[in-house]
């Protein structure tokens, strides 16, 4: 079967393909696939890997060789699954790929926001220490994890797994059911209360309908102002002018986000414009260590491996 990957240069540099390549008869790797060249680049492809490019209707429609679709992400957002379905093109994504990845980042920035890791830094680099008259400087506060709750925004593996480090800090652990929810599970707390009741709230929830700017100013307001959010699943679940506000504001006390609504943000953000200590932003890579990566193209070779032979792996159709 002849296959093509339409964007590695997503994953990154490093990664070994060998076990992908040895199971089809041709790859064609493009580290990026503009707009105008996808139809052509699969019109005789079988196999279609990718990560974020879009395959719409049309596309599809018009790639008669195509059989299965293997995507390099969890998120199927950039897929018509519908005309996927009725073309008989299977579609599967990968999963848990990068929990721990996301997790230490997770605890990363909120040990760096916590313990004011970037203001002593800066303040060291400025000379403060030297000029100093006792042995230490206790110009910023620094925190202990075990003295706060955790709230928890989505509870699938990358929630659980921020949730299980954050009781072996010693952490109070919240978790939200859905907002909105009619019934409340006795293991969940309402939305409300997380937002009342946690000193830190970490997002894991999938973007949809539902979710998209769940946190806005009307959030912000109903949090404590010691609250720290963190973000490191969709940036469309945060109104980032709100954000940037209740920061300025003092209405909460950090954040640090990871993603944003568009990216790359080649319009700007209202939060790549604001300057205070108390946001960090980083460009998409809390999913990225060198383990993370190479475990979504191990995913992404299993997928492919299964459906070769005829058995359905992480299959979305």
């Amino acid at each position: 079967m002849k296959a093509v990957f339409l964007d590695f240069g997503t994953m990154g540099a490093g990664l070994d393909l060998r076990e992908l390549e040895n199971l089809v008869s041709e790859l064609v790797v493009h580290d990026d696939s503009p707009d105008d060249t996808v139809a052509e680049r699969i019109a005789d492809a079988e196999i279609v890997f990718t990560n974020k490019i879009r395959l719409t209707r049309e596309l599809l429609e018009h790639a008669p060789m195509l059989r299965f679709i293997a995507l390099t992400a969890t998120g199927t957002d950039n897929i018509d699954t519908d005309c996927a379905k009725r073309h008989g093109i299977g579609v599967a994504n990968i999963r848990h790929y990068c929990t721990q990845s996301v997790v230490e980042h997770v605890f990363g920035v909120l040990l760096s926001l916590t313990h004011s890791l970037e203001r002593y830094r800066r303040s060291v680099r400025a000379g403060d220490w030297q000029r100093s008259t006792d042995f230490c400087m206790l110009h910023y506060p620094v925190k202990e994890l075990s003295a706060m709750t955790l709230g928890v925004v989505g509870y699938g593996a990358l929630g659980q797994g921020v949730a299980r480090i954050a009781r072996e800090f010693g952490m109070k652990v919240l978790i939200s059911a859905r907002p909105g929810a009619a019934a409340v599970p006795d293991d969940r707390v309402e939305f409300g209360q997380l937002l009342a009741e946690a000193d830190v709230i970490s997002l894991h929830c999938p973007l949809n309908d539902d979710t998209r700017n769940l946190f806005g100013a009307r959030e912000f307001e109903a949090m404590r102002r010691s609250a720290i959010l963190i973000n490191t699943a969709r940036g469309g679940l945060v109104d980032s002018q709100a954000l940037a506000d209740g920061l300025a504001s003092g209405e909460i006390a950090a954040a640090a986000v990871d993603v944003l609504p568009a990216e790359p943000p080649v319009d700007g953000d209202p939060l790549l414009e604001y300057d205070g200590d108390n946001l960090i932003v980083t460009p998409h890579i809390a999913w990225a260590t060198d383990e993370a990566r190479q475990n979504a193209i191990d995913e992404l070779t299993a997928n492919t491996r299964a459906f070769l032979d005829g058995v359905e792996r992480n299959r979305i159709v």
